[in-house]
């Protein structure tokens, strides 16, 4: 529904409702705890795997690092591939049945599997588990970033869609502590997964459904059909330029952005720091002082959206991205240096996220808002995950320093460049109906 813009001297936020507010706060709760569980398992594989392997009999000394690395690594390709379908069938299943019945499914879906995997004792358990946790949070972002759309003002929208897809630092930290707090006891950490289930009551009792998503029900249009997702040209020509453009972060994210950490530690190992003592420093530079870079650049993105555009925004962040990586790997000679510049390093390389929380929803009608916000962010995600083992054979390369392999790797910034160029702008329109 169209609504008018308010004049630059009043604030974004100044006229909007408590139910508005409560819709995002909602959401941004479920998005904390989705990224929770995602991260989660990363935090934790090393002790829940390791524990499972030394419980197998086939087990040995020496085959057992290479073992937990190969199961994690299978491990987070079935996390991947889950939280694509799920993205996919739980989009799909908005559009059907409505946001709020949606909603609480995911929420369910993620929390309740995640607390069974106290009870593991065999790797492909974990396997069955994490691939039904991936469907729950696959699936909540297309459904919550499609709600958060549908609710806020037009002037208020991208604001509102960057502060939700921000909140997932809140889940990564979280995530942190809860490593931190139960150490080796990872099973205590998955109980805490459950927590989110409480959420559903909160769906239930206080999200109403958007007036766009009924006017659809009542137009009788077909609700959240791929066959008209993908057989109408301009809904099509979207959706497929949003995964590569999705693809675009996702795979920076894993080649570039996390190399972060291994950049780090390289620098202070060739300055003759301890090992030990150069993981430990690196984990820190990555984990906090890079993170909080990156939370506030998906921060900054909204406001650059909605001053300069949603195309322009995207292109202003790829290309200083392009530009900070090669800063990054050669102009720090010292930690202290390295720490100078990470924060910008994370700011513009992973900034570009909350864009896709702000534009995907944009681009598709009120039928087709989840089906199509979630095939563009999850197709996405698949088609990044070759992106994650080929990332890891380039910077293996012999002869190939890795600051080298993570610019060569950053040329994928340039490459969103020409997908930004064929989207349309929606800066200041109406939600398509």
């Amino acid at each position: 529904m169209s609504q008018p813009s308010p004049t630059n001297s009043r604030r974004w936020y100044a006229d909007l409702t408590r139910y508005q507010w409560l819709v995002l706060v909602i959401a941004s709760a479920g998005w904390v705890f989705d990224t929770f569980e995602g991260q989660l398992f990363n935090i934790t594989r090393g002790s829940m795997l390791g524990e499972l392997i030394d419980a197998s009999a086939s087990a040995d000394d020496a085959s057992r690092g290479a073992a937990v690395k190969q199961s994690g690594d299978m491990l987070l390709a079935v996390f991947l591939l889950g939280g694509t379908l799920g993205g996919v069938a739980f989009g799909s299943l908005a559009d059907r049945i409505g946001r709020k019945p949606t909603m609480a499914l995911t929420i369910l879906c993620y929390s309740l599997f995640s607390g069974l995997t106290y009870f593991v004792t065999e790797i492909w358990q974990v396997g069955a588990l994490r691939f039904l946790v991936a469907l729950g949070v696959g699936g909540e972002w297309a459904v919550a970033a499609a709600l958060v759309a549908e609710v806020f003002p037009t002037h208020a929208r991208a604001h509102a869609a960057g502060i939700f897809h921000s909140t997932s630092i809140l889940g990564t930290w979280l995530a942190a502590i809860a490593g931190l707090v139960v150490n080796a006891q990872w099973r205590y950490a998955y109980l805490v997964g459950i927590a989110p289930a409480l959420l559903v009551l909160w769906v239930r009792s206080s999200i109403e459904e958007p007036e766009s998503w009924r006017q659809a029900g009542r137009e009788d249009r077909p609700l959240g059909s791929f066959r008209e997702l993908f057989g109408i040209g301009r809904w099509a020509r979207r959706a497929i330029l949003g995964v590569l453009l999705a693809a675009v972060g996702l795979g920076t994210f894993w080649g570039v952005t996390v190399a972060g950490q291994d950049l780090t530690q390289e620098l202070l190992l060739r300055n003759g720091v301890p090992a030990a003592e150069a993981t430990t420093k690196a984990r820190f530079a990555y984990g906090i002082v890079q993170t909080a870079g990156g939370g506030l650049g998906l921060l900054c993105f909204a406001p650059l959206a909605q001053r300069f555009g949603r195309r322009p925004a995207f292109a202003i962040m790829l290309l200083a991205a392009q530009a900070i990586v090669p800063v990054t790997c050669y102009w720090p000679q010292t930690y202290g240096q390295m720490l100078t510049v990470l924060p910008l390093f994370g700011f513009l390389t992973l900034g570009i996220h909350a864009g896709y929380a702000i534009y995907f929803p944009e681009l598709f009608p009120g039928h087709l808002r989840a089906t199509g916000a979630g095939v563009c962010f999850n197709g996405g995600r698949l088609l990044a995950a070759p992106l994650l083992f080929l990332s890891g054979r380039i910077k293996a390369l012999p002869g190939l320093d890795l600051r080298s392999a993570v610019c060569f790797l950053s040329l994928l910034f340039s490459l969103g460049l020409v997908f930004v160029w064929f989207l349309p702008e929606t800066k200041d329109r109406p939600l398509p109906e």
